[in-house]
């Protein structure tokens, strides 16, 4: 059987085929998530908490989803940022479920996973706050400002659990979600280490122009101007045949990352099934870039060995 973001990935086309209303939908993922985190025994490799926590300066609260390793700690903490869909019904389907393979491996490797659905997706709600405006004049700034207010609320949140070492943190994400992580990087939070972006960008329109994200320049200047600001070692990490972010737009959004004065990494891997983009979260994907991510780390001197071999 396929991975489960795979799964989920036909369930999307199926009810953009048959007309399935987001309600229905919406419950088939709630019971399919249930079914892959829900502990069968009691010496199942992690605790999943889920919980609401307000929006310092908002009106608003965040759902968060957080997978755990057993046991006091201290572990790490990766807070883990999803993307954003093509529209208002990928938004509201939004769940931590999607990744659910990438958190297991990163639990696996002695780290809590804090998973946040930052405002206007899932179970969070709310209005969307994160959109860049028409191609031809985006302003992404005010976008990425939006979704590092949420991804921050959920890294002060997390530093402050009583298993998580505050001073070994990492903001990782997918897509949009990796954009955000480095957003929020660059306001140099307290006990960061790292930042692992997966196929960060935006703007990307597979069905329009394969791998050609509109407005390609505008987010290179977000990323220049991000590398001067980020205080920890990047790695962006794509693959070649990701149809919304192809090679020519990501190794210069890398590059002007770079020009910042960021210390960063460029990983391009081979072609991934029939869509790179999605390499992040799935089952076969996560075997590709789990080894990538512990060298990286080990050369930075940050821990992430697996469980056995940690003393």
């Amino acid at each position: 059987m396929g991975s489960m973001s795979a799964l989920f990935y036909r369930l999307g086309a199926a009810a953009r085929r048959t007309g399935w209303s987001g309600l229905v939908l919406a419950l088939l993922c709630a019971m399919l998530s249930t079914f892959v985190v829900a502990p069968a025994h009691n010496d199942s490799l992690y605790i999943r908490d889920d919980v609401r926590i307000p929006v310092a300066d908002g009106h608003y609260s965040l759902a968060l989803t957080i997978l755990r390793p057993r046991g006091e700690g201290p572990f790490g903490a990766i807070i883990l940022n999803h993307g954003v869909g093509e529209g208002a019904r990928d938004r509201f389907l939004e769940s931590p479920t999607l990744f659910i393979q990438a958190a297991s491996a990163f639990v696996s490797r002695g780290y809590a996973v804090v998973m946040p659905l930052r405002r206007g997706f899932g179970e969070t709600g709310g209005a969307f706050a994160e959109d860049a405006g028409e191609c031809a004049s985006p302003h992404y700034g005010s976008g990425e400002r939006a979704a590092a207010r949420d991804v921050l609320a959920a890294y002060e949140f997390a530093r402050e659990l009583p298993y998580v070492d505050p001073q070994r943190m990492i903001l990782a994400g997918q897509s949009a979600g990796g954009v955000a992580s480095l957003y929020a990087a660059a306001q140099q939070p307290a006990g960061l280490v790292a930042v692992l972006a997966f196929a960060a960008g935006r703007g990307g329109n597979p069905d329009v122009h394969p791998g050609i994200p509109c407005a390609a320049e505008a987010l290179a200047g977000l990323f220049q101007d991000l590398g001067s600001s980020v205080r920890v070692p990047v790695m962006m990490y794509y693959a070649e045949n990701d149809l919304y972010f192809g090679p020519v737009a990501s190794r210069s959004w890398f590059q002007r990352l770079q020009a910042g004065g960021v210390e960063a990494e460029y990983v391009l891997q081979p072609p991934f099934g029939n869509n790179g983009h999605f390499v992040f979260g799935d089952m076969k994907g996560v075997e590709l870039w789990l080894p990538t991510v512990e060298r990286f780390l080990q050369r930075h001197g940050i821990p992430f060995a697996p469980a056995k071999q940690r003393i």
